[in-house]
């Protein structure tokens, strides 16, 4: 699901809180093994990922394993978020930490169709 600009800045919010209290996976790779085993409780993908392809698999093993992947426009900020110094495609939370209570309030207010 296509975030906007507002949502997108919450879950980089929360992404950002994870990070610093909990604990996040960052890269295609590692995501794919936090949907695969489970392990993530929300998704953020980009939507300038570059070729598409890398990420194409994510929704869909989050459909498969009931967690939500979220599209955000840049990598640049969810790599930030992330605390990145370069962009990432793909970041998951594995443990919420500090960010729970808005994790869960984001997930009520986002649900997917």
């Amino acid at each position: 699901m296509e975030l906007s600009k507002e949502k997108a800045d919450g879950l980089y919010t929360i992404i950002e809180v994870a990070r610093a209290t909990g604990k996040i996976k960052k890269g295609v790779n590692e995501v794919t093994k936090a949907l695969e085993k489970s392990q993530a409780k929300v998704v953020a993908i980009a939507a300038d990922a570059n070729p598409a392809e890398i990420i194409m698999h994510l929704p869909v093993l989050g459909k498969e394993k009931t967690i939500s992947v979220y599209k955000v426009a840049s990598k640049e900020e969810l790599g930030a978020a992330a605390g990145l110094q370069v962009g990432t495609a793909a970041v998951a939370v594995v443990e919420e930490g500090d960010s729970k209570a808005d994790l869960d309030k984001f997930l009520a207010e986002n649900k997917e169709e």
